[in-house]
């Protein structure tokens, strides 16, 4: 991990007596930040449909060694591009894609954020069924969820 190249995308919080950075591709690459910046691995919990971060374990993303966990209710399913299950929906995003190539220019501004952030895409399934594609950020503000990530924690100077 290259950390001044990654730390310009990763997302800080200045909280009271800490710095927290969230946005990490991996969960290794979280750790070795933390050992490189003196930090702590957490658990990051944005609940209350904004960017507000809190420290948690509600998802167990330590302990698992997950990056990132979205809990919406039964009805609908976050599945982010490094997950098992995403590979079968990746012929979808594709037609997606080329329907919007094929579309005129004030179409594709208009259309409905169908491939936001090809960087970091989650597919949200409502009813195991697909039902559109959205970015980390965004899943934050989406269905009432409760987004989950890693992050790292370090002393504020």
């Amino acid at each position: 991990m290259e950390t001044q190249e990654n730390k310009k995308k990763l997302n800080k919080y200045e909280l009271e007596n800490q710095t927290i950075y969230t946005g990490f591709a991996t969960f290794n690459d979280a750790e070795a930040y933390a050992n490189e910046a003196g930090g702590t691995v957490v658990e990051v919990g944005f609940k209350d449909g904004n960017d507000n971060p809190q420290i948690t374990t509600e998802a167990g993303l330590v302990e698992k060694k997950l990056h990132y966990f979205v809990d919406a209710g039964d009805e609908y399913k976050f599945i982010h591009s490094s997950d098992p299950g995403f590979k079968q929906y990746a012929d979808e995003l594709q037609k997606i894609k080329a329907k919007q190539q094929q579309s005129p220019p004030d179409e594709r501004y208009i259309a409905n954020f169908e491939i936001e952030n090809a960087e970091d895409p989650i597919v949200v399934l409502k009813n195991d069924q697909f039902e559109s594609v959205t970015s980390r950020e965004r899943s934050k503000y989406l269905k009432h969820a409760h987004v989950y990530e890693i992050g790292v924690s370090t002393a504020k100077s």
